[in-house]
């Protein structure tokens, strides 16, 4: 559960090309995973890495 929203997170996972950087480069690893999910998830914010997971928040409509 997301502590901002409540709602349910999206979990998914990012390949070893990425996991590669999660320990020799972590400012990297987090670029690269901000940038995947953009192209393939807009809208969507990445809001925790528990290896090997990636959770997700859903942002493309909040309620005002």
């Amino acid at each position: 559960m997301d502590d901002l929203t409540g709602k349910p997170l999206l979990r998914s996972m990012v390949g070893p090309r990425i996991w590669k950087l999660f320990d020799t480069d972590p400012q990297a690893f987090k670029r690269e995973v901000v940038a995947y999910f953009a192209r393939g998830y807009p809208g969507w914010t990445v809001v925790k890495v528990v290896e090997p997971i990636i959770y997700l928040r859903d942002d493309r409509n909040p309620k005002k």
